[in-house]
């Protein structure tokens, strides 16, 4: 009896990686699903971790450079290919890893033209092979998805657009969140207390002071919020809180911290970094917008679910899966999140709402709709020494981060910040 053939088992060594890659970009790209969240069932039946971590990395290149590798794909064919063709597909792999990742030309095809069948396959060797005999180059600067652009240039301006397409050129660098001054943490650059930024790349496990608990990874942008809500000793709400990192920050300021999550799963990396770093916080798993607490907060973070198109240095997906509706759908949420929470703190608590997007809708026009709706709730304005150098406040008093500050430094993930005081 002839045994089934199983791609994962039977594929020539390295075929099963780039297969896995095919599966996790038409996650992304037909079916809208986030990178990290379809990575699981695309690695199914991957065994080895690197080959899981390689095809992650060669769906990442590919999504950061797409508008690239498919004009070079379509200055070799006579017709362009469907977007969703297979062969198109097989052909940005090819050329990610051979352009991008610097993987063996060689390597980069024989490892792919499995993937593909018959004609497709033919054409997929004599394109790879046309532009890499001329030379094919992708462009030092990568260029941004023609609607995230044009969207972005509207209300940003081009220095904005050309900031996005220079952060999203290469991994960003490694920022590090100190549970207190004094903690063995590895060496690096400060941009503002207890922070320590690292390069690209750095090991996080082997670092100083890991092991320890003395700190934790966290994009400086997103270590805002829960700084403008300073130290304590009452009582915080730090809502939508995993993966963790602000309700980390709460807990070591003082604050007895309630972290509420619907992702069971996220919080329990939350739980295993509260151990780590040997603070404390109430962890609770329920949908905020069914959720009540038993008595107010003297604060409540806001750390809203979003396109998350603000993270997209880390997450390129983001700019193909953010359209027009998803942001709508987002700003939805957003709006009933904040109607609901803001009832949850007590007069002259404050209140921090926060988003990790570069949508107005879900952060300049969420707030002013806010405002204009609960009388009993007023801006308190964000300091300069609050904030790093090169981070200006707004005229109004909250916080835009956008990938052309600190550029010289690394740049920051593009994130909107409010604070509030209830009151009334």
């Amino acid at each position: 009896m002839t045994r089934p053939y199983n791609p994962s088992r039977d594929d020539p060594p390295g075929v099963p990686a780039r297969r896995a890659a095919l599966r996790l970009l038409d996650a992304v790209l037909r079916r809208g699903q986030a990178l990290e969240s379809a990575l699981h069932n695309a690695t199914h039946g991957l065994d080895n971790p690197s080959d899981r971590a390689l095809a992650h990395a060669i769906a990442a290149e590919v999504l950061r450079r797409l508008p690239d590798l498919d004009a070079l794909i379509d200055s070799a064919t006579k017709l362009p290919l469907p977007d969703d063709a297979k062969a198109r597909t097989a052909l940005r792999i090819a050329i990610g890893q051979a352009l991008g990742l610097g993987t063996p030309p060689h390597a980069a095809i024989s490892t792919v033209l499995p993937l593909v069948d018959g004609g497709p396959r033919k054409l997929v060797h004599g394109v790879f092979g046309t532009l890499m005999r001329h030379g094919a180059a992708l462009p030092e600067v990568p260029t941004l998805p023609a609607a995230i652009a044009e969207r972005w240039r509207a209300r940003w301006g081009d220095a904005m657009v050309s900031a996005a397409a220079q952060a999203i050129a290469a991994p960003p660098p490694l920022d590090l969140s100190l549970r207190a001054d004094g903690v063995a943490h590895p060496d690096g650059m400060s941009l503002m207390p207890r922070h320590v930024r690292l390069p690209a790349g750095t090991g996080v496990r082997d670092a100083e002071g890991y092991g320890e608990g003395g700190w934790w990874v966290q994009d400086l942008a997103a270590s805002l919020p829960a700084r403008l809500i300073g130290g304590g000793r009452g009582r915080v709400l730090d809502l939508c809180a995993a993966p963790g990192g602000k309700t980390m920050q709460l807990a070591a300021a003082g604050w007895d911290v309630t972290a509420l999550d619907i992702a069971q799963s996220r919080l329990a990396r939350l739980s295993e970094n509260l151990e780590r770093t040997g603070l404390s916080a109430h962890i609770v798993v329920a949908d905020a917008l069914k959720w009540a607490p038993d008595a107010p907060f003297d604060a409540v973070l806001i750390d809203a679910p979003c396109s998350a198109t603000g993270i997209f240095r880390r997450h390129p997906d983001v700019l193909y899966r953010a359209t027009p509706r998803i942001v709508a759908e987002m700003a939805e949420v957003q709006a009933a999140i904040l109607a609901r929470a803001a009832d949850w703190v007590r007069p002259g608590g404050l209140l921090v709402y926060a988003t990790c997007s570069l949508e107005p809708a879900e952060g300049e026009e969420q707030l002013a709709a806010f405002i204009a709706a609960r009388k009993d709730y007023a801006i308190d304005p964000v300091l300069a020494d609050e904030l790093p150098d090169g981070v200006p406040t707004c005229q109004h008093g909250w916080i835009r981060t956008l990938p052309s500050m600190l550029a010289d430094t690394g740049a920051l993930d593009g994130f909107f910040v409010a604070r509030m005081m209830r009151t009334g």
